[in-house]
C-alpha cells in the first residue's frame, strides 16, 4: 500500500514526510483493519511532522480523521462491527482504563494514553487499524469526505466548547478560523450563542460570515460585545491576553490546541480579575466523540472541505501551514 511518514520531524518545506510502498499491516486481537476512504489533514498532523509533538513512534504514518471500510477483523472482535462497515478511526487510540482519570470518566487525562499518527500509524495510506473499542459509528448523510474532519476538529471543537462553559444565549468568542472552528461555530450556533470570529485572511472571514456569525473581525480587533465565553483555535499564546481583555466577568477562555506558542506574562487586574479564567483542552473521551457525532446526526453541519489526492500528502501540510485554505483539507486514496 502507499503511506507517507515522518522520516525527519521539521519544517513543511524541508519535506519531512516520505512516501513510501508498505505491506497492508495485520489487525491485532481486538483490533479492526480498515481500507481508508478519506483523512483529513489536522493541524496536529502539522505538529507531528514538524517536531513541534515530541517524537512517540519513529517513523510514524500521521492522520487520525480517518474514515474507511472494515476490511478485516482481528482476534476477539465484538459484534459491534463487521467486515464492510462504515467506520471512523479518531485520535484517541487507547488508555488503560484503570487509573484514576479512566475510572473516573476522564480517559483523557489518562497517563499512559495512546493516540493515532503519534503513538501508532494512522491514516496518511490506503490501510489502518484501529482497536475496535475505540472505533466509532459514523452518522449518515454526509459523504466519507466531510466526515473525516468531524472525526477530530469536529470533536475536538466540541470539547473545547464544553470547557468554554457557554451561557445559554450567551456570547462566544472564536479566535481563529480553520478546520475546527468552523464546526464548532455552527453547534455553538444550535445552542443559541452569539457567536463573534477573530481571525486572519479573507477567506476565513468570508466562510466566518457565509456561516452566519455574528460578527467578524481582524484577530486582534476587539469584538462588539464582551464575551461570555471564548476558544482560542490559533496555536498563538501572544493572542491569550488578547482574549482575556475580551472577556466578562466571570468569562471563560478554553485553549484548544494540543500545541500553543508561549504565552507572554498576564496583568491580573486587565486579564484575569473578575473571575476570569483560562481552562486548557487536552485530547478527549470517548463519550465526547460519540456526543458530537450525535449532534451532527441530528443538525447537519455545513463542512468546508479541501481534497487532495493521498500522493499529494505534503502538499496538503504545506498548504494548511502556508494558511492556504479555509475550513479543512481531506486525503483521498
Amino acid at each position: 500500500m502507499t503511506a507517507w511518514r515522518v522520516v525527519a520531524p521539521g519544517p513543511v518545506a524541508g519535506h519531512p514526510l516520505e512516501r513510501a510502498s508498505e505491506p497492508i499491516p495485520e489487525p491485532g486481537p481486538g483490533e479492526l483493519l480498515v481500507k481508508v476512504l478519506a483523512c483529513g489533514v489536522c493541524r496536529t498532523d502539522l505538529h507531528v511532522t514538524e517536531g513541534d509533538l515530541p517524537v512517540h513512534r519513529p517513523r510514524v504514518i500521521p492522520g487520525h480523521e480517518v474514515v474507511g471500510e472494515v476490511a478485516a477483523l482481528g482476534d476477539s472482535v465484538t459484534e459491534s462491527f463487521a467486515v464492510g462497515d462504515r467506520v471512523g478511526i479518531a485520535w484517541l487510540r487507547r488508555t488503560c482504563g484503570q487509573c484514576a482519570a479512566c475510572l473516573r470518566g476522564a480517559e483523557n487525562l489518562c497517563r499512559q494514553s495512546q493516540y493515532t499518527g503519534w503513538d501508532a500509524d494512522g491514516g496518511y495510506a490506503e490501510f489502518a487499524t484501529v482497536p475496535a473499542d475505540y472505533a466509532l459509528h459514523l452518522p449518515a448523510g454526509y459523504t466519507d469526505t466531510e466526515l473525516a474532519p468531524l472525526l477530530c476538529a469536529g470533536i475536538i471543537g466540541y470539547r473545547a466548547l464544553e470547557r468554554a462553559a457557554v451561557p445559554v444565549g450567551g456570547a462566544l468568542g472564536i479566535y481563529g478560523f480553520g478546520g475546527s472552528a468552523h464546526l464548532t461555530a455552527q453547534v455553538a450556533s444550535t445552542r443559541g450563542a452569539r457567536v463573534h470570529v477573530m481571525t486572519r485572511g479573507a477567506e476565513a472571514r468570508a466562510l466566518a460570515e457565509r456561516l452566519g456569525a455574528t460578527s467578524v473581525q481582524g484577530v486582534r480587533d476587539t469584538p462588539p460585545e464582551p464575551l461570555d465565553s471564548a476558544i482560542l483555535f490559533a496555536p498563538v499564546g501572544d493572542l491569550v491576553p488578547v482574549a482575556m481583555e475580551a472577556l466578562a466577568d466571570g468569562g471563560t477562555l478554553a485553549v484548544a490546541g494540543i500545541h500553543l506558542t508561549d504565552i507572554p506574562a498576564l496583568e491580573y487586574q486587565r486579564h484575569l480579575f473578575r473571575e476570569r479564567q483560562i481552562r486548557s483542552v487536552t485530547a478527549n473521551t470517548r463519550s465526547d466523540s460519540v456526543e458530537f457525532l450525535r449532534i451532527a446526526a441530528e443538525h447537519r453541519l455545513s463542512i468546508d472541505t479541501h481534497p487532495y489526492p493521498l500522493d499529494r500528502a505534503d502538499r496538503a501540510l504545506r498548504d494548511l501551514a502556508g494558511g492556504k485554505f479555509s475550513g479543512a483539507a481531506v486525503l483521498e486514496p
